[in-house]
Parts: structure tokens; C-alpha cells; sequence
């Protein structure tokens, strides 16, 4: 039986260890949303293979930030923490909104469009196609959260507030054809 990714929220993971991280924080301006992720992800090594996607992934998150946490409200901050190295991508964002209230709301969602998958019933998978609360509007559809559960392999947590959500990605390294955790 394959284990459904939920997301989740604990303040006390380990995820949010913020020490050794380099730290940025960044004015909720949607326009600068790409810029905030260069300055993030230029610091990351060259012998990552998939910088492009973790690009796409950290500024996705950083979006949600600025529009749904802060209501691209200029004066509110999103906080960053990264590390990186060649086995590994740490980042923790976090906004000055009040936080996922939806949490579970989207993990049923979640649950019912990979039944519908999973089963091919693809008549019902068409109410699940965009996840939606009273304040989306036309481009929301949680999409980025199902790619999150994918990419982030190491975790994808929420804090306690659900204002910040902690991620860890793990890299493969292929040596000699066999597929190992790089150095």
C-alpha cells in the first residue's frame, strides 16, 4: 500500500533548526518575487544537476508567502534561511500572515484527487483538479503544494503558526551506476 504525503505542521521538527543558515529577509513585493529566489539559490553549489527545478520550488514557496501569508502587503517581510551543498537544499520560509488555516481542508483535498488517481476514476478526479478557499481567486489551485510534496524528499513541514514551512531536499549522486547519497 503506497503512504499518501500529507502535509503537516510541527514547530519542534528538526527542520527548523536554524543553525549554520545564511539568512535573508525580503519585502512582499510579487513583482521581486524571482530576484529574492536568484539571491537565494545563487549560493548554492554548481554540481547541483536540478538548480533549474529548485529554482522553480523555492520561488513557489516564497510566492505563497508574499500573496497568501502577507497579501503583498509591502510592509510585511518573508524570512529566509538556506543551506546548501551538493547532498542537500535546507530552506525555511516564512511569512507575517496568519498562517494555512486550510491545512487539513487541502490534505482531504489531497486524499480524494489521488483516490480518483489512483483508481482512474478521472469523472470524479474533475472536482479535484484546483484546490480552492473563499479567498483564492482564479490562478490559486495548490498546485505548488502537490509539486512540493514530491520534490522536497527529506520534508515539508509547516511550523506550528502554519506561517512558515521548513523543506529539505535530498540530491542523488549516480557513481559508477549505482545511486548513492553525494558527499
Amino acid at each position: 500500500m503506497e503512504v499518501i504525503k500529507e502535509l503537516h505542521a510541527d514547530g519542534n521538527d528538526p527542520l527548523f533548526d536554524k543553525s549554520n543558515m545564511q539568512y535573508k529577509e525580503f519585502p512582499s513585493d510579487f513583482r521581486q518575487i524571482r530576484y529574492f529566489t536568484l539571491l537565494i539559490v545563487q549560493s548554492a553549489p554548481l554540481e547541483i544537476k536540478e538548480i533549474n527545478l529548485l529554482e522553480q520550488q523555492i520561488s513557489e514557496v516564497i510566492k505563497n508567502a508574499v500573496k497568501h501569508g502577507n497579501h503583498c502587503d509591502i510592509n510585511k517581510k518573508v524570512h529566509v534561511w538556506y543551506s546548501f551543498n551538493t547532498a542537500h537544499a535546507h530552506i525555511i520560509v516564512e511569512d507575517e500572515g496568519e498562517g494555512f488555516k486550510d491545512l487539513e481542508k487541502w490534505n482531504e483535498f489531497n486524499r480524494k484527487r489521488l483516490d480518483c488517481l489512483h483508481n482512474s476514476n478521472f469523472e470524479e478526479l474533475s472536482n479535484y483538479v484546483s484546490f480552492r478557499t473563499k479567498k483564492s481567486d482564479e490562478q490559486d489551485g495548490g498546485n505548488a503544494l502537490f509539486a512540493a510534496l514530491e520534490y522536497w524528499n527529506g520534508g515539508f513541514i509547516y511550523n506550528d503558526k502554519r506561517n512558515g514551512v521548513a523543506m529539505l531536499k535530498n540530491f542523488q549522486q549516480k557513481r559508477h551506476g549505482i545511486t548513492t547519497g553525494a558527499e
